[in-house]
């Protein structure tokens, strides 16, 4: 595969889904969109796909289809949200070859695990997009905030030959992608940032920075951080951050104007991803014998509003 012309299937034709589909076929990639039938995805069969933002502003052309084809691909990116990994994953089968590698791009943790499930761990690789915002302006057009870094890693057995292979494809399209060997220690830490303020967010409508400087809820949303920390070094995960709190504030000066995906997704009404994300922390600290009751009750809340508004 490498930095070669590939065909690539993107699963999930969202923000980020048609970030990725847009720059991989401006490079000359072949690329597939497969996502459900609706607005959006009629006008990329129609118009193609305009994508600016961070890169720039162009429009390409990409194949968008509402069902998986029966044809296999060097690369299937999965970027749904973590809520519908268990549905899209039913269908790769027809898109798998001898050679094909899967990357997971979902947040928080559980999602590959669901992936895990389905295919052969040696073709399955994790990935994390760091400080990488986009949005669907309007059918057919999408805007991204932010080039940040995308970090591949083996899901467990797959060679480091083909995590660099990936990431060199990446890199093709003007991502800033790197291979690592830690991806689980990266994605703890995003956890870290990300259980601070999703629950605390999305229950109060607050933006990051708004969320982290009020009186009452700043406290819990770094209570929210520190037993994520804690709960991942009792895991025995090789954490880099020192010191939870300051990792914390350091993430929130970054996004203080953002509205965390679990706010956007409650605001919506669609499901959210609290089971991957807060509800993550306890699900991991019950492995080891233990409780998270900060985001044990966050996400409880956060399940409790849903269920009102019948998400």
């Amino acid at each position: 595969m490498g930095a070669q012309t590939a065909k690539i299937a993107i699963l999930g034709g969202g923000a980020m889904g048609s970030v990725f589909a847009g720059l991989f076929a401006e490079t000359g990639h072949e690329v597939t969109i497969v996502s459900r039938a609706g607005a959006h995805m009629d006008a990329i069969r129609a118009n193609g796909l305009r994508l600016d933002g961070a890169s720039g502003d162009r429009r390409v052309q990409v194949r968008a289809l509402d069902t998986p084809p029966s044809e296999e691909f060097d690369l299937i990116i999965l970027a749904t949200k973590a809520t519908q990994v268990e549905a899209a994953v039913g269908s790769l089968a027809p898109m798998i070859g001898e050679a094909t590698s899967i990357l997971a791009m979902q947040n928080g943790l559980g999602a590959a695990d669901i992936v895990a499930g389905h295919v052969d761990a040696h073709r399955l690789a994790v990935g994390i997009a760091a400080a990488f915002g986009a949005s669907v302006v309007s059918p057919g057009y999408a805007h991204h905030t932010g080039m940040g870094a995308i970090k591949i890693g083996a899901y467990r057995d797959m060679a480091d030959e083909k995590t660099a292979q990936i990431a060199d494809l990446w890199c093709s399209a003007s991502f800033k992608a790197e291979a690592v060997s830690d991806i689980l220690t990266m994605q703890w830490e995003k956890l870290i940032c990300n259980a601070s303020f999703s629950a605390p967010c999305a229950i109060t409508g607050l933006t990051v920075g708004e969320a982290l400087t009020d009186p009452a809820l700043g406290s819990i949303c770094l209570q929210a951080g520190i037993e994520t920390w804690e709960i991942a070094r009792a895991c025995g995960v090789p954490l880099t951050v020192t010191d939870p709190e300051a990792h914390v504030h350091a993430f929130a000066e970054r996004v203080a104007a953002a509205k965390p995906s679990l706010l956007q997704d409650v605001e919506a009404g669609r499901p959210s991803e609290i089971d991957f994300i807060n509800g993550a922390v306890p699900r991991e600290a019950a492995k080891m014998g233990l409780k998270a009751p900060v985001n044990q009750t966050l996400s409880a809340i956060v399940k409790a509003i849903e269920a009102k508004r019948g998400a």
